[in-house]
């Protein structure tokens, strides 16, 4: 069975967009440093149990406001698999435990 895996950017706070996403600023502002993602169908794919792993990319901004990754979810239970860090981003690959 192939492996579902969640490739994306968000910022150290958290956000997947910066606060006021819209047709001006699809990213929000001071979200055009993240990769867009539809953080809904993150959380979707999280509860029913159909994501395998998470390889998240944390870039070092803070926007203070917008699109959290993971808010609303229940505890899940993730297994560290690979740190690799720089100053531009440290990049992080989690097993999801079932």
């Amino acid at each position: 069975m192939p492996k579902v895996t969640l490739d994306m950017s968000m910022s150290l706070d958290g956000f997947i967009t910066g606060p006021d996403a819209g047709v001006e600023h699809p990213l929000g502002v001071g979200g055009e440093r993240l990769h867009e993602w539809i953080s809904d169908t993150v959380q979707q794919l999280l509860r029913a149990g159909l994501l395998d792993e998470l390889q998240v990319h944390v870039v070092p901004v803070l926007l203070g406001a917008g699109t959290r990754l993971f808010d609303g979810l229940e505890r899940i239970e993730l297994e560290q698999e690979r740190v690799i860090a720089s100053a531009d981003v440290t990049h992080l690959r989690f097993r999801v435990m079932r």
